[in-house]
Order: structure tokens, then C-alpha cells, then sequence
């Protein structure tokens, strides 16, 4: 069993048009297990809704407690990018779980997100990689503590 843990951000981010903004709103991860053809194995919790640049020390504690209280040794986060290294940063203490963040640099909701791409590719990562913390983004996986992202190139690298 894969516990999923949602904290917000891009990924479940809603255009509202009245006042011009994104903000985040319920989370599209059932959708997106479903059209990836995953319907079961995974037990899903929202933490959170907040973009991560709102995202705080409490809330990653939160993340962390959360983690630390699943019975589950793999675990996947939704989380947004601008922070989701800080978090994995945080995660870096449980050493005995399987944990992988992922997110979008474009909301699910529209048609050219990576979403649903990244969402498979956590989902298999986490089925397949040792315990430890890692980020799975665009195809790579990055291990906690050696990442950053790269805002002009819209993409993460290796520290």
C-alpha cells in the first residue's frame, strides 16, 4: 500500500478568472491515478492546500508527522516545486520509508501540464526505489539534499 499525501500547490491550482489569479483548489489527484490507470494500492490525504511558497516550518512538520505516523514504507507527496526541496530537505530525517515528492510546474488543468506525466513517474519510482527521500520530476529523480530548482530554466538540477 502507497500512502499519498496533497499539499497543493501548482498541480492543483484553479485559474479564477474574476480576479485574475491562481489559487489552489481541490485536488485533481484522483482524476489523474485514474486516467493513469491506477485505481487501487493507495490510500489518499490531503495535508494541506497552500502554493508552497506560503508553505512554513510548521506545515513541513506537519508533512513530516504525517509521514512518520503512516504505516506505510512508500510514500508520494504532491507538493509545489518552489519549496518542494526544502520539504524533501525535512523528510531527510525518516530513514526507513520510501518517500517521493513530486508536482507540476504547470496545473493539471491545463492541457500542456507535465502533471499527469509526473504523477506516473513518482508512482513508479516510489514502487521502485530504496528508503530514503527523493524528488521525481520531468523524468529524473533527484535525492533530497541535492537539489535545486532552476526558475529561468523551469526545471530541477543537481546541487
Amino acid at each position: 500500500m502507497i500512502q499519498i499525501f496533497t499539499t497543493g500547490g501548482t498541480i492543483d491550482k484553479v485559474y479564477f478568472d474574476a480576479n485574475s489569479a491562481f489559487e489552489v483548489g481541490d485536488s485533481l489527484l484522483p482524476e489523474l491515478l485514474s486516467e493513469s490507470n491506477i485505481h487501487e494500492g493507495y490510500r489518499l490525504r490531503e495535508l494541506m492546500r497552500k502554493d508552497s511558497l506560503e508553505m512554513n516550518d510548521t506545515d513541513r512538520a506537519a508533512v513530516l508527522q504525517a509521514a512518520t505516523e503512516s504505516d506505510c514504507d512508500r510514500i508520494l507527496v504532491t507538493h509545489g516545486t518552489d519549496t518542494m526541496a526544502d520539504t524533501a530537505a525535512v523528510l531527510a530525517a525518516l530513514k526507513d520509508k520510501t518517500i517521493v515528492l513530486t508536482g507540476a510546474m504547470q496545473p493539471a488543468r491545463m492541457r500542456r501540464s507535465d502533471a499527469l506525466f509526473n504523477i506516473g513517474f513518482a508512482w513508479a519510482a516510489v514502487q521502485l526505489l530504496p528508503p530514503g527521500v527523493y524528488l521525481a520530476m520531468n523524468g529524473e529523480v533527484f535525492e533530497a539534499g541535492a537539489v535545486r530548482k532552476n526558475l529561468k530554466a523551469q526545471r530541477f538540477e543537481r546541487t
